[in-house]
């Protein structure tokens, strides 16, 4: 039987390393993850990091179980997508030298000594805070200059691992536009922001469009793999850009992006940014439009931790079936997710229940306590969404692991007073958009992906009492929190 024609998509998420193999029509023949290591740094308050080597090995092994899964493939094209603001910093001999995670926050202690900070939001579309690539480098500058000193160049993780595919270095726009050294309005590097943050110009690698053929497989790696030499590595971009792109939304469309974090945002065809800066305008993936978001923070992190604490041994169908007895008076949560005009992140939270406590408690009533506090952070991120730029739509598109939840569906729905659409594609929605992005650089149709579900609104009204409730729920763990 004759191979199958098929891509490789590395995916490399806050939490996981995931390796999938699709076909150019969208059929997933095999997908293998694991858990990314991260270890901290005592250097610093608040510092994870990755080894770099250490999680291409994972990449190569996870690769090998994949192609072993999928069957006879001939694999055509190879691209990556990750998290966003992680970065990896490379030596003038091509050696990986550190990995910086989207949650490693080692440049916090500098903060403060960016003075610009509204010329940084103006040109970067984002105000400037540790989590963005900038303040990482400056955090190794201050506490390693030896280690600062060999740093020839740094890509976004996506475009490391193209990089260690093809040899090339390249940093894609949408994984350019977190890095706060990226002009978002002009698409180039600003040598106005690398003087602010006193880097220099020669770590910065060329910019490439999504969709470049880099080159083709490094022959070593090919060998290793067992890939046809002639596989083209392709530029991907961030995971949310290669998300949004999979549910094949219109302009002036709201997408979910329900993952790790919860990204809520607005496909837009010029530069829109907040005069109170709550917002953040990127680069898409494609030539010309930008997208306007707003970010809930670690809402699907919160949700699979608690879950293996409640619920180690089940699967998310139990969940569900449990949800179905819990109601809204047993249990509020509040636990760390972001809100866009609050000055200093939410870092204390927890439950509220009545005392002495009932036995209509059940571990159900905290679930759905979690996703109560994940649909109402989403709800008051898109209001200050819609105060830089007007939807008006009926309906708004979810994807993401987060939204395989019905219950945190209808939430949406209910709150939004808006249908809430998925597709086919919703559940490997970045995977899935990797195959987008090959099918544009080698010239293959896309097939269009269809809708799968169109959740509708129910007792909004209702919904928006309960809503205040929540916003003097996290009143009482802010003011804990002092």
């Amino acid at each position: 039987m004759a191979a199958r024609e098929a891509y490789l998509v590395v995916d490399i998420g806050t939490g996981n390393a995931r390796v999938g193999v699709a076909t150019p029509t969208g059929e997933i023949l095999s997908i293998k993850r694991e858990n990314v290591h991260y270890e901290t740094d005592a250097n610093y308050e608040e510092s994870i990091y990755f080894k770099p080597d250490e999680l291409w090995g994972q990449i190569l092994h996870l690769t090998k179980e994949a192609l072993a899964e999928a069957g006879e493939v001939k694999i055509n094209a190879i691209t990556a997508t990750s998290q966003r603001e992680g970065i990896v910093i490379i030596d003038a001999e091509g050696n990986s030298l550190l990995g910086m995670p989207n949650i490693d926050h080692r440049g916090r202690k500098w903060e403060k000594d960016l003075l610009d900070k509204d010329t940084v939001y103006n040109l970067s579309g984002r105000y400037p805070t540790s989590l963005f690539s900038a303040f990482k480098l400056v955090g190794v500058r201050e506490v390693y200059p030896d280690l600062f000193k060999k740093i020839d160049c740094f890509m976004s993780i996506s475009d490391w691992i193209q990089y260690k595919f093809s040899g090339v270095t390249c940093y894609e726009h949408s994984q350019a536009s977190e890095t706060l050294l990226y002009d978002v309005e002009q698409k180039a590097w600003s040598n106005t922001l690398l003087e602010l943050f006193s880097l220099p110009s020669h770590i910065l690698p060329e910019l490439k469009d999504a969709t470049t053929v880099l080159g083709t497989i490094l022959p070593e790696v090919a060998k290793t793999l067992g890939i046809d030499r002639n596989s083209a590595i392709v530029v991907g971009g961030g995971d949310t850009q290669l998300a949004i792109r999979s549910m094949d939304p219109s302009a002036n469309d709201v997408v979910i992006v329900s993952g790790t974090t919860t990204p809520i945002i607005k496909i837009v065809d010029n530069y829109e940014k907040d005069e109170d800066q709550r917002t953040w305008t990127s680069r898409h993936i494609d030539e010309h439009n930008f997208i306007l978001e707003a970010n809930a923070g670690v809402t699907g992190l919160n949700y699979q931790r608690l879950k293996e604490i409640f619920y180690p041994n089940e699967g998310y169908d139990v969940i569900e079936r449990e949800l179905e007895d819990a109601t809204y008076s047993q249990c509020v949560a509040s636990l760390g997710s972001l809100i866009a005009d609050e000055e200093v992140p939410l870092t204390k939270g927890g439950f509220i229940f009545n005392a002495p406590v009932s036995h209509q408690l059940t571990r159900g009533s905290f679930v759905f306590a979690i996703l109560w506090d994940i649909a109402c952070s989403i709800y008051e991120n898109y209001k200050f969404l819609c105060a830089v730029s007007e939807h008006t739509e009926s309906y708004i598109w979810a994807c993401g692991g987060g939204v395989e939840s019905r219950k945190l569906r209808q939430f949406i729905a209910n709150l939004f007073g808006k249908s809430i659409r998925i597709r086919d594609t919703f559940r490997q929605a970045s995977v899935l958009g990797g195959v987008f992005v090959c099918n544009d650089a080698l010239h293959v149709r896309n097939i269009s992906p269809e809708l799968l579900e169109e959740i509708h609104p129910q007792n909004h009204e209702e919904f928006e009492r309960l809503y205040l409730e929540w916003k003097n729920a996290r009143k009482t763990f802010k003011q804990v929190q002092g």
